[in-house]
């Protein structure tokens, strides 16, 4: 059986088991615990995040509509050159659509949408705030933001959700 030089960093048997020793005393001061690591977040909270960061969008959108300025959040889209096969990272603008308009009185309907479908706020089929400024527009956006990552939407979330799920399925 060779014998291992500390030269060559590899350990004999005596300074292994020393060593092994030491490790083990060094760990019996520590707390040690059986951890498993979440796997994800629940549903809810999914899709709170989601709209709260659309509505986040919508911020910023009123706020650059007030400066007189324009809009262009971007993304990352990865496609493939069919020349080469080659896949390719760009950033191109993205989209991000006004969730106001205007009513016949001149106020400022704000309409709350979680991907495609509106947000009913109540059981009457209620889906707008009526606002009467771009000033009024930012504080409700704000409110509702809040409202959003609190809890108070979320079975209007789950009822636009399913709704929207349901339009897949067909």
């Amino acid at each position: 059986m060779p014998v291992y030089s500390s030269t060559t960093h590899q350990p004999n048997s005596r300074m292994f088991y020393g060593r092994a020793y030491q490790l083990l005393s060094i760990l019996s001061n520590l707390k040690l615990v059986a951890s498993k690591k979440k796997q994800g977040i629940s549903p809810v909270i999914q899709r709170r995040n989601k709209l709260s960061n659309k509505i986040f969008e919508q911020i910023q959108l009123a706020h650059a509509q007030k400066e007189g300025r324009t809009f262009a959040p971007t993304r990352l889209k990865t496609y493939v050159n069919k020349q080469t096969g080659e896949r390719k990272t760009i950033e191109s603008v993205k989209k991000v659509r006004e969730w106001w308009h205007i009513n016949e009185s001149g106020k400022i309907n704000l309409i709350c949408k979680y991907g495609s479908k509106q947000i009913q706020f109540d059981s009457k089929g209620k889906n707008a705030i009526e606002v009467s400024n771009g000033d009024e527009l930012l504080s409700a956006l704000e409110s509702l933001k809040l409202a959003v990552e609190q809890g108070e939407l979320d079975q209007q979330i789950e009822a636009t959700s399913g709704a929207l799920r349901a339009g897949f399925l067909k």
